[in-house]
């Protein structure tokens, strides 16, 4: 039976807050769903009572406040079924990533994963899932087999490319938290046991000169690497090895899924650079999450993104200035190289159909409120000096926190997928009980 939880409960706290800090909110009511069956209750229940509805269930959200409504916490909900022969996996909705991975390694597959073990399958994939095998294999959205969904009616639907195929469509890249409570998702698996990747940190003296040769790179690399540049000014944390604490570092991770030979010519260029440490071997697939070892502790999270067509010289130049070893900044950047099969139209097509950008700009940082104007303003300040580069898109899987505006939100859709998002919101949800998100309708 379903357990609700009030403000003078014990628990309260502990089922309304996630990862992100940076939403406070007090719903009406929590609804600690342990099954399918318990969220068709807490939907039915909603609904009588006129109440507006929201998911929380791990990972690295919320996004939204909650105030007033209904809020369903899924992330009890831990099944995982794994055909092996069939190369698929079934994922219920409280099911993190690196859960998944670790479940699959056992028959020596692998999900298309992204970099942090902590965020919620199915999350990620309504968000399109930008995972690190994406170059040779695209978005995790283009990989899932099923959705089950229930509605705004209390009606538990499964929607695939034959069935309820609008919603098919507009919860793949398109439905975090808009049409419904997705309770569980089903996906493939590819056969990847081991991979050649890890990380280089580079010191303040030679980050200009790693980023230049990163971005250069890029430009002939084979689809099977994937990589990313971090610029950090890394805490001064006792767990940090003595060479990387407090200090400003660029971190460079890669991820290649062709033989370690060639892993290893390719990387070459940067070990020339005398990296300050170097963790790039050969890995089973059930360790790569180590590989960005991003943090896991919930903070007050701030961040903003911008897809990118290229990344010339005179673009590394201005990224230097903005967030270089000398510029001070108060916030992180990170780049992540996409194109290859992230740019390319899937088998069955999705809400996700925006695949322009050789780069995702993404900067964050934990910040207290009066912090933000300062913040946002220096944000501001990088975003339009980057403008020459941008798609003029946002990559929508990177969008968190607040501050998230309907108009960023639908730069990262085409046109009249905006529109035919907006449409299929209305049939399913007409009264919008799932207003808490940053929807298009």
């Amino acid at each position: 039976m379903i357990h609700y939880l009030t403000d003078i409960d014990f628990g309260y706290d502990a089922e309304r807050r996630g990862y992100n800090l940076a939403v406070e909110h007090r719903p009406a009511s929590i609804a600690v769903a342990e099954n399918a069956d318990d969220v068709v209750a807490a939907v039915r229940a909603a609904r009588r009572l006129g109440l507006g509805v929201a998911v929380l269930a791990t990972g690295h959200g919320p996004s939204r406040s909650a105030d007033g409504q209904l809020l369903i916490n899924t992330s009890r909900m831990k099944g995982i079924t794994i055909d092996p022969a069939g190369r698929w996996a079934r994922v219920e909705a409280g099911v993190r990533g690196g859960e998944l991975v670790q479940a699959a390694a056992v028959h020596g597959l692998a999900p298309l994963s992204g970099s942090s073990p902590e965020v919620g399958v199915v999350s990620y994939h309504l968000g399109g899932g930008l995972g690190l095998l994406g170059r040779s294999l695209g978005w995790a959205v283009d990989h899932v087999r099923a959705i089950e969904i229930v509605t705004a009616d209390g009606v538990l639907r499964r929607a695939t490319p034959t069935t309820e195929r609008d919603l098919f469509w507009a919860l793949r890249g398109g439905g975090k938290g808009t049409l419904g409570v997705v309770t569980a998702i089903e996906l493939d698996l590819h056969p990847i046991a081991r991979l050649y990747g890890g990380g280089m940190h580079f010191s303040a003296d030679s980050a200009s000169e790693a980023l230049t040769l990163w971005a250069e790179w890029t430009r002939t690399v084979p689809d099977e690497m994937a990589s990313s540049a971090l610029l950090i000014r890394m805490p001064d944390l006792p767990v940090l090895p003595q060479a990387l604490r407090g200090q400003y570092v660029m971190h460079v991770r890669f991820v290649f899924t062709g033989s370690v030979a060639d892993g290893e010519r390719l990387v070459a260029p940067f070990r020339a650079l005398g990296p300050i440490s170097d963790t790039v071997a050969e890995m089973p697939y059930s360790a790569v999450g180590t590989i960005h070892a991003e943090p896991t502790h919930p903070v007050a999270f701030h961040a903003r993104n911008k897809m990118l067509h290229t990344l010339d010289t005179d673009a590394v130049s201005a990224l230097l200035r903005h967030a270089g070893p000398d510029a001070g900044a108060p916030f992180l950047l990170e780049l992540r190289h996409t194109g290859g099969a992230l740019s390319r139209p899937a088998a069955e097509p999705s809400a996700l159909g925006r695949r322009d950008g050789e780069f995702v700009l993404y900067v964050g940082t934990a910040a207290e409120p009066a912090e933000l104007p300062a913040l946002r303003a220096k944000y501001d300040e990088l975003f339009a000096t980057m403008e020459p580069w941008s798609t003029g898109g946002v990559c929508v899987n990177f969008l968190s926190g607040p501050d998230i505006t309907a108009a960023e939100l639908a730069s990262g859709y085409l046109p009249d997928d905006v529109k035919r998002l907006a449409a299929i919101k209305n049939t399913y949800d007409p009264k919008n009980m799932f207003r808490t998100h940053h929807g298009l309708a």
